[in-house]
């Protein structure tokens, strides 16, 4: 066995070790990429052949966290790992949006990547090696690959900034930033930060560079270990003919142009190509074969990507007629759902999202079970795009990779501006109603609106705007604001900016050329800048600052403190007595522990409600005072008496004697059960906490009464107590009483 290592260092104790010829050796490559206690295991399987009828990379990512890998059993029915969550399909986007870019063009073997996470560190965060993994495995392979490439996380904490932070140091950190690229260029920025600058952003960018040059460094070295970087593999996926792409230039280049330069909304500029398309199909012999035609198609789109960039670059002009840091026409709406508790709806151009806001409690908070423990989430943004949304027909399979991606971005856009004392489960779902380029940042600004609308006192509204960019090899380029769909995929780059006049707040940026230098990337953040404030004052237009309070159909939430030793009373044996202050109040009631004193949150649609529970619970964890008088409920009828609720849960024996100044035989049609009663506390055990009530010392004594002498107790020690005390043993006592669950 041939054991390979190559350490390298981030400083500060961060040592990683890269790993191959242990582990998954039938793979065509594998590497083990460690940090203190964590291990990702990273395999890279590529087929020698393409498949039939295939023009593209066909790659698929899987990134796993094990359960085991951080001493944990899975929960469910199986007790296995199931489909990836939300956060391990974020990971797997930003392997696939690192490597995809550095494959050939031509290179469409089926092509695997997988990374497990085999061992967990609480410090060390995985999402920020997983890249170093991924791109190792690849280029100790002879599959063609223009890495290596690295990922990495930066950091920011009181101004200076880190690479890779321990898990304990990003909540001091205002910036949280993945970085990729090659040793030459940036290809691949995600992440959300704290209203920092665009020229901080930069700085970010250079940091992260100067690190990941180092990482790709360490990859080489681990290749000279082995003999040197493996030869490229030989394949041939395309057939190509230079002869025959020239007489489609020829023949369309100048048509495609000409449709490009003349402005069209999307349908009828998609109608326009097509019709080139197919005039020069028609024109073709009716012996054909299926080779020279699948060329065909790739020139024509060939030429159709390149007269579209050279008449943007030429006439500085976009496809729909628009200067290069125009903005597309906005309107927008609010409280447009008059059912929801907030509702925004925001067009921009043919891009329009229809989003919602449901406020709920704790009780609907998102649990999140991964390798480490589980824990909750009160902010949850749903995004969704049909499929009617771009005019197609497609079985609506649920929510992809790439909604979940355009979710999370969203989310981490307007996640800051929430009130950091905000007590609800926060909801936003966009509904992408149509979509002609960069639906992720009209959810943005739709969810901010949203917010607002429903009385959410956020910190300040913000908006997101759409960069791209095309570049020739003479060195002119053009940065495009507010991008279309076509311009997003002709184009060499898409950046989306989340932000205000404070700064940047969320951001992602995938780069499809090489060679973008540091003055362009912030010439083109500064466009952004400019385009979002933009759209932020037309949205100012419709709603400049939060509604004064929640809707009245919105729920409320009311927070309150009691004792620590008075929980167990307020939630009552297996929850019986939260359960029925619940059922009889229409609230919702959680209450949780915090150093000596109980959390209580009550929830509920209008004040009465939350009063009512409130009231209940103060009754509950108010202890009764001698001398004072209540009005109380009686909750049963006995021979001696009743047993009268004078505070929720706490209840004490009426006795027949107490009653009235005249003696009573019998409780016959004396009481109902659920009658109100006026009574005094005469007497308060501590040790037990029974109590002793009176209703005749409230009444008047009726002339020449005369006291009786009082009856001889029977001994409490033979029998277990008195009248009171036998319902003691039956579990009717004011203490069993008061823990009725």
């Amino acid at each position: 066995m041939n054991v390979f290592t190559q350490k390298l260092s981030y400083g500060d104790g961060k040592d990683i070790t890269i790993e191959t010829g242990k582990l998954a050796r039938q793979a065509h490559g594998s590497v083990v990429v460690s940090q203190g206690k964590l291990k990702l295991l990273a395999t890279i399987v590529s087929n020698k052949d393409a498949r039939d009828g295939v023009d593209f990379l066909p790659m698929s990512v899987d990134y796993q966290e094990k359960f085991a890998a951080g001493g944990r059993i899975p929960g469910g029915f199986l007790r296995r790992e199931g489909r990836l969550s939300n956060a391990e399909i974020l990971v797997c986007r930003i392997v696939d949006r690192t490597l995809r870019p550095l494959f050939p063009s031509d290179y469409h073997s089926e092509t695997q990547v997988m990374i497990q996470l085999i061992s967990a560190d609480s410090e060390v965060m995985p999402d920020a090696l997983v890249g170093l993994a991924a791109s190792a495995a690849l280029t100790i392979t002879d599959i063609p690959f223009e890495g290596p490439v690295s990922a990495l996380r930066v950091g920011r904490i009181n101004g200076e900034w880190l690479i890779n932070p321990y898990a304990s140091q990003m909540a001091d950190s205002d910036v949280d930033l993945m970085v990729a690229g090659t040793a030459a260029d940036i290809n691949m920025v995600e992440g959300e930060m704290n209203g920092i600058s665009e020229k901080e952003m930069v700085e970010a960018l250079k940091f992260a560079h100067t690190h990941i040059k180092n990482d790709c460094a360490a990859q080489l070295a681990l290749c000279d270990q082995m003999g040197g970087r493996k030869t490229p593999r030989e394949y041939n996926h395309e057939t190509n003919s230079d002869e025959l792409k020239k007489q489609v230039m020829d023949a369309t280049y100048q048509k495609y142009y000409d449709a490009a330069k003349t402005p069209s909304v999307k349908e009828e500029r998609a109608e326009k190509f097509k019709a080139i398309d197919n005039e020069y199909v028609d024109s073709l012999p009716e012996d054909t074969d299926d080779t020279k035609m699948t060329m065909i198609k790739r020139y024509l789109g060939k030429s159709k990507k390149e007269a579209v960039r050279n008449m943007m670059l030429d006439n500085k002009q976009r496809l729909d007629g628009r200067a290069l840091n125009e903005v597309r026409q906005i309107w927008t709406e609010v409280d447009y759902l008059p059912s929801v508790h907030g509702s925004a709806l925001f067009t921009r151009g043919e891009t329009q999202s229809l989003t919602s806001v449901t406020l709920g409690s704790k009780l609907d908070q998102q649990m999140i079970d991964n390798y480490q423990e589980k824990s909750f989430s009160k902010f949850m943004l749903h995004y969704n795009f049909p499929s009617f949304s771009v005019g197609e027909a497609r079985p609506n399979r649920g929510p992809g990779r790439r909604e979940i991606g355009h979710g999370n971005l969203a989310e981490r856009g307007l996640k800051r501006m929430i009130p950091d004392d905000f007590p609800y489960t926060l909801r936003i779902v966009s509904d992408i109603l149509e979509s002609n380029g960069s639906s992720s940042m009209a959810t943005v600004c739709a969810g901010s609106m949203a917010m607002m609308d429903a009385g959410i006192q956020v910190k300040a509204g913000v908006s997101g705007i759409a960069m791209g960019m095309v570049a020739d090899d003479k060195g002119r380029y053009a940065i495009l604001s507010d991008i279309l769909g076509d311009e997003d995929h002709l184009g060499d780059m898409d950046f989306k900016v989340v932000g205000n006049e404070d700064g940047i707040y969320a951001c992602q940026m995938d780069m499809k050329v090489d060679g973008l230098s540091y003055d362009v990337l912030e010439e083109a953040l500064m466009q952004a800048k400019e385009g979002r404030m933009h759209i932020l004052n037309e949205m100012e237009k419709t709603i400049s600052k939060p509604n004064k309070g929640l809707k009245d159909h919105a729920p409320q939430i009311e927070v309150m403190t009691i004792p620590k030793d008075k929980i167990g009373a307020v939630i009552g044996s297996g929850g019986k007595v939260i359960q029925e202050i619940q059922q009889e109040t229409d609230a919702i009631v959680t209450i949780e522990e915090d150093g000596d004193f109980g959390i209580v949150e009550i929830s509920g649609v209008g004040s009465g409600p939350i009063e009512a529970a409130k009231e209940w619970i103060l009754g509950i964890i108010t202890d009764p005072e001698v001398g004072t008088e209540y009005v109380g409920k009686i909750k049963s009828i006995v021979d001696f008496g009743a047993f009268v609720e004078i505070l929720p849960g706490k209840e004490g024996l009426l006795h027949i004697s107490e009653i009235s100044w005249e003696r009573l035989e019998s409780m016959a049609d004396v009481f109902e059960e659920g009658e109100e009663v006026k009574v005094k506390l005469i007497e308060f055990d501590e040790r037990n906490g029974k109590l002793r009530l009176s209703r005749k010392v409230l009444l008047e004594k009726p002339e020449g009464y005369v006291e009786r002498p009082p009856r001889e107790r029977r001994d409490n020690n033979r029998n277990g107590g008195d009248r009171r005390g036998g319902r003691d043993n039956r579990g009717r006592d004011n203490r069993g009483r008061n823990n009725r669950k």
